[in-house]
Protein backbone atom coordinates (compact mmCIF):
# COMPACT_ATOMS: atom_id res chain seq x y z
CA UNK A 1 0.00 0.00 0.00
CA UNK A 2 1.31 3.45 -0.89
CA UNK A 3 2.11 5.84 1.95
CA UNK A 4 -0.63 8.38 2.56
CA UNK A 5 0.17 11.74 0.94
CA UNK A 6 3.55 10.52 -0.33
CA UNK A 7 4.30 12.56 -3.49
CA UNK A 8 4.70 10.53 -6.67
CA UNK A 9 4.84 13.37 -9.19
CA UNK A 10 3.70 16.91 -9.77
CA UNK A 11 0.06 17.69 -9.04
CA UNK A 12 -0.57 21.14 -10.54
CA UNK A 13 -1.45 21.94 -14.15
CA UNK A 14 -0.80 25.68 -14.08
CA UNK A 15 1.30 28.21 -12.21
CA UNK A 16 4.32 27.48 -10.04
CA UNK A 17 4.64 24.22 -8.13
CA UNK A 18 7.22 24.00 -5.34
CA UNK A 19 8.76 20.72 -4.16
CA UNK A 20 10.48 21.38 -0.86
CA UNK A 21 11.48 20.32 2.65
CA UNK A 22 12.09 22.11 5.96
CA UNK A 23 15.74 23.00 5.35
CA UNK A 24 17.56 26.33 4.92
CA UNK A 25 17.73 25.78 1.18
CA UNK A 26 14.07 24.82 0.97
CA UNK A 27 12.98 27.98 2.75
CA UNK A 28 14.62 30.20 0.14
CA UNK A 29 11.91 29.38 -2.39
CA UNK A 30 8.92 29.31 -0.04
CA UNK A 31 9.86 32.65 1.56
CA UNK A 32 10.10 34.39 -1.82
CA UNK A 33 6.89 32.79 -3.09
CA UNK A 34 5.01 34.02 -0.02
CA UNK A 35 6.45 37.51 -0.45
CA UNK A 36 5.45 37.47 -4.14
CA UNK A 37 1.97 36.38 -3.10
CA UNK A 38 1.57 39.40 -0.82
CA UNK A 39 3.16 41.83 -3.27
CA UNK A 40 1.59 40.67 -6.54
CA UNK A 41 -1.08 38.11 -5.70
CA UNK A 42 0.99 35.25 -7.13
CA UNK A 43 -0.46 31.87 -6.13
CA UNK A 44 1.43 28.60 -6.17
CA UNK A 45 1.14 24.95 -5.24
CA UNK A 46 3.58 23.11 -2.99
CA UNK A 47 4.35 19.57 -1.97
CA UNK A 48 6.51 18.48 0.95
CA UNK A 49 9.35 16.13 -0.02
CA UNK A 50 10.51 14.11 3.00
CA UNK A 51 14.18 13.67 2.20
CA UNK A 52 14.58 11.15 5.04
CA UNK A 53 12.44 8.78 2.96
CA UNK A 54 14.51 9.24 -0.18
CA UNK A 55 11.68 10.72 -2.25
CA UNK A 56 14.15 13.14 -3.83
CA UNK A 57 16.02 10.16 -5.30
CA UNK A 58 13.00 8.63 -7.03
CA UNK A 59 12.96 8.65 -10.87
CA UNK A 60 10.11 11.16 -11.18
CA UNK A 61 11.95 13.65 -8.97
CA UNK A 62 15.36 13.11 -10.56
CA UNK A 63 13.73 13.83 -13.92
CA UNK A 64 13.07 17.34 -12.57
CA UNK A 65 16.38 17.75 -10.73
CA UNK A 66 19.18 15.43 -11.85
CA UNK A 67 21.01 16.22 -8.60
CA UNK A 68 18.24 14.69 -6.48
CA UNK A 69 17.97 17.60 -4.05
CA UNK A 70 15.31 20.05 -2.90
CA UNK A 71 14.02 22.63 -3.63
CA UNK A 72 12.70 22.40 -7.18
CA UNK A 73 10.07 24.59 -8.82
CA UNK A 74 8.07 23.62 -11.87
CA UNK A 75 6.56 26.40 -13.97
CA UNK A 76 3.50 24.77 -15.50
CA UNK A 77 2.83 27.89 -17.55
CA UNK A 78 6.15 27.46 -19.36
CA UNK A 79 5.79 23.90 -20.59
CA UNK A 80 6.64 22.38 -17.21
CA UNK A 81 10.04 24.09 -16.95
CA UNK A 82 11.88 22.77 -13.87
CA UNK A 83 14.33 25.03 -12.05
CA UNK A 84 16.57 23.65 -9.30
CA UNK A 85 19.18 25.05 -6.87
CA UNK A 86 18.00 27.73 -4.47
CA UNK A 87 19.87 30.68 -5.97
CA UNK A 88 18.69 29.81 -9.49
CA UNK A 89 15.11 29.57 -8.21
CA UNK A 90 15.32 32.97 -6.51
CA UNK A 91 16.67 34.61 -9.65
CA UNK A 92 14.11 32.92 -11.89
CA UNK A 93 11.14 33.90 -9.74
CA UNK A 94 12.06 37.58 -9.48
CA UNK A 95 12.75 37.82 -13.21
CA UNK A 96 9.42 36.17 -13.90
CA UNK A 97 7.22 37.97 -11.37
CA UNK A 98 8.97 40.85 -9.57
CA UNK A 99 8.09 43.47 -12.15
CA UNK A 100 8.43 46.35 -9.70
CA UNK A 101 11.76 45.12 -8.30
CA UNK A 102 10.41 44.93 -4.77
CA UNK A 103 12.72 42.04 -3.87
CA UNK A 104 15.37 42.48 -6.55
CA UNK A 105 17.16 45.29 -8.35
CA UNK A 106 16.60 46.90 -11.74
CA UNK A 107 19.58 46.15 -14.00
CA UNK A 108 18.82 49.29 -16.00
CA UNK A 109 19.12 51.67 -13.05
CA UNK A 110 20.70 49.63 -10.21
CA UNK A 111 23.31 47.51 -11.91
CA UNK A 112 25.71 47.94 -8.98
CA UNK A 113 23.10 46.58 -6.56
CA UNK A 114 22.37 43.66 -8.88
CA UNK A 115 26.06 42.76 -8.71
CA UNK A 116 26.20 43.23 -4.93
CA UNK A 117 23.14 41.05 -4.35
CA UNK A 118 24.47 38.35 -6.65
CA UNK A 119 27.85 38.47 -4.90
CA UNK A 120 26.27 37.79 -1.52
CA UNK A 121 24.07 35.06 -2.96
CA UNK A 122 27.16 33.41 -4.44
CA UNK A 123 28.91 33.83 -1.06
CA UNK A 124 26.09 31.88 0.57
CA UNK A 125 25.83 29.26 -2.17
CA UNK A 126 29.55 28.55 -2.37
CA UNK A 127 30.63 29.29 1.19
CA UNK A 128 28.18 29.57 4.06
CA UNK A 129 25.79 26.80 3.00
CA UNK A 130 28.42 24.14 2.29
CA UNK A 131 30.57 24.97 5.32
CA UNK A 132 27.68 25.17 7.78
CA UNK A 133 26.06 22.09 6.25
CA UNK A 134 29.22 20.04 6.72
CA UNK A 135 29.55 21.37 10.27
CA UNK A 136 26.03 20.18 10.98
CA UNK A 137 26.88 16.75 9.59
CA UNK A 138 29.89 16.21 11.82
CA UNK A 139 28.22 17.67 14.93
CA UNK A 140 24.90 15.86 14.60
CA UNK A 141 24.63 13.14 11.96
CA UNK A 142 28.15 11.72 12.46
CA UNK A 143 28.56 12.63 16.14
CA UNK A 144 29.26 9.00 17.09
CA UNK A 145 32.23 8.91 14.69
CA UNK A 146 33.96 11.72 16.59
CA UNK A 147 35.68 13.38 13.64
CA UNK A 148 37.46 16.03 15.71
CA UNK A 149 39.41 17.81 13.00
CA UNK A 150 36.47 17.94 10.59
CA UNK A 151 34.08 19.33 13.21
CA UNK A 152 36.32 22.16 14.36
CA UNK A 153 37.36 22.94 10.80
CA UNK A 154 33.84 23.37 9.45
CA UNK A 155 32.48 25.15 12.52
CA UNK A 156 35.48 27.47 12.44
CA UNK A 157 34.89 28.31 8.80
CA UNK A 158 31.20 28.88 9.55
CA UNK A 159 32.13 31.36 12.28
CA UNK A 160 34.58 33.10 9.97
CA UNK A 161 31.82 33.56 7.40
CA UNK A 162 29.34 34.86 9.96
CA UNK A 163 31.96 37.37 11.02
CA UNK A 164 31.97 38.70 7.46
CA UNK A 165 28.19 38.95 7.43
CA UNK A 166 28.15 40.62 10.86
CA UNK A 167 30.53 43.31 9.58
CA UNK A 168 28.35 43.82 6.50
CA UNK A 169 25.30 44.37 8.70
CA UNK A 170 26.99 46.69 11.20
CA UNK A 171 25.41 49.80 9.66
CA UNK A 172 22.76 48.23 7.43
CA UNK A 173 19.31 46.72 7.86
CA UNK A 174 19.65 44.35 4.89
CA UNK A 175 22.43 42.77 2.89
CA UNK A 176 22.00 44.59 -0.44
CA UNK A 177 20.50 47.87 -1.60
CA UNK A 178 21.46 51.52 -1.35
CA UNK A 179 21.76 53.21 2.02
CA UNK A 180 20.75 50.82 4.76
CA UNK A 181 19.55 48.37 2.13
CA UNK A 182 16.24 46.77 1.30
CA UNK A 183 14.85 43.30 1.91
CA UNK A 184 15.71 41.25 -1.15
CA UNK A 185 16.57 37.83 -2.49
CA UNK A 186 20.08 38.35 -1.09
CA UNK A 187 18.60 38.20 2.42
CA UNK A 188 16.31 35.30 1.53
CA UNK A 189 19.28 33.26 0.32
CA UNK A 190 21.01 33.55 3.70
CA UNK A 191 18.41 33.91 6.45
CA UNK A 192 17.41 30.24 6.63
CA UNK A 193 20.99 29.26 7.37
CA UNK A 194 21.47 32.08 9.87
CA UNK A 195 18.33 30.94 11.71
CA UNK A 196 20.20 27.78 12.80
CA UNK A 197 23.54 29.40 13.53
CA UNK A 198 23.80 28.24 17.16
CA UNK A 199 22.85 24.63 16.58
CA UNK A 200 25.54 24.59 13.91
CA UNK A 201 28.11 25.34 16.60
CA UNK A 202 28.64 29.04 15.90
CA UNK A 203 28.87 31.26 18.97
CA UNK A 204 26.02 33.68 18.24
CA UNK A 205 27.25 36.16 20.87
CA UNK A 206 30.01 37.07 18.40
CA UNK A 207 27.48 38.07 15.75
CA UNK A 208 24.88 40.45 17.25
CA UNK A 209 24.21 42.21 13.95
CA UNK A 210 23.39 38.89 12.29
CA UNK A 211 21.04 37.92 15.13
CA UNK A 212 19.20 41.27 14.91
CA UNK A 213 18.92 40.92 11.11
CA UNK A 214 17.49 37.40 11.39
CA UNK A 215 14.79 38.68 13.75
CA UNK A 216 14.09 41.60 11.40
CA UNK A 217 13.66 39.34 8.38
CA UNK A 218 11.56 36.74 10.15
CA UNK A 219 9.23 39.41 11.57
CA UNK A 220 7.86 39.99 8.06
CA UNK A 221 4.46 38.21 7.84
CA UNK A 222 5.07 36.69 4.41
CA UNK A 223 8.56 35.53 5.32
CA UNK A 224 7.23 34.01 8.54
CA UNK A 225 4.68 32.05 6.49
CA UNK A 226 7.43 30.92 4.15
CA UNK A 227 9.18 29.30 7.12
CA UNK A 228 6.05 27.23 7.76
CA UNK A 229 6.30 25.43 4.39
CA UNK A 230 6.22 22.52 4.73
CA UNK A 231 6.82 23.24 8.44
CA UNK A 232 9.12 25.36 10.58
CA UNK A 233 12.24 23.50 11.63
CA UNK A 234 12.36 22.71 15.37
CA UNK A 235 16.12 23.32 15.20
CA UNK A 236 15.97 27.08 14.69
CA UNK A 237 17.91 29.02 17.30
CA UNK A 238 14.87 30.95 18.51
CA UNK A 239 13.20 27.65 19.43
CA UNK A 240 16.06 26.28 21.52
CA UNK A 241 14.34 26.52 24.91
CA UNK A 242 11.24 24.71 23.68
CA UNK A 243 13.23 22.05 21.81
CA UNK A 244 15.39 21.22 24.84
CA UNK A 245 12.34 20.31 26.91
CA UNK A 246 12.60 16.97 25.13
CA UNK A 247 15.05 14.84 27.21
CA UNK A 248 16.54 13.21 24.11
CA UNK A 249 17.13 16.58 22.48
CA UNK A 250 18.72 17.90 25.68
CA UNK A 251 20.99 14.84 25.87
CA UNK A 252 22.08 15.28 22.25
CA UNK A 253 22.63 19.00 22.79
CA UNK A 254 24.97 18.29 25.70
CA UNK A 255 26.87 15.63 23.77
CA UNK A 256 27.58 17.67 20.66
CA UNK A 257 28.61 20.74 22.61
CA UNK A 258 31.06 18.72 24.69
CA UNK A 259 32.43 17.11 21.54
CA UNK A 260 32.88 20.47 19.80
CA UNK A 261 34.64 21.93 22.83
CA UNK A 262 37.01 18.94 22.85
CA UNK A 263 37.66 19.28 19.12
CA UNK A 264 38.39 23.00 19.37
CA UNK A 265 40.74 22.48 22.32
CA UNK A 266 42.46 19.56 20.59
CA UNK A 267 43.34 21.70 17.56
CA UNK A 268 43.77 25.01 19.44
CA UNK A 269 40.92 26.70 17.55
CA UNK A 270 40.89 30.50 17.63
CA UNK A 271 38.11 32.51 15.97
CA UNK A 272 39.30 34.87 13.27
CA UNK A 273 37.46 36.74 10.52
CA UNK A 274 37.83 37.40 7.65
Amino acid sequence: MAEENRPTGTVATKGIELLTHDTPNGYKASVLLEELHDAYGINYTWQGIDISKGIQKEPWFVALNPNGRIPVIVDHDRNGLAVFEGVAILNYLVRRFDKDFRFSFNPETELDQVAIAESWMAWQHGGLGPMQGQGNHFLHVALNKKQYYSAQRYVGETERLYGILDTRLADRDYVAGAGRGKYSIADMAIVGWASIMKISGADDSKFPNVAAWVARCRARPATARGFQIPKDTPYRDSNTEERLKDPEAAKHDKEWKEFLAEAQEKFNYKYTSP
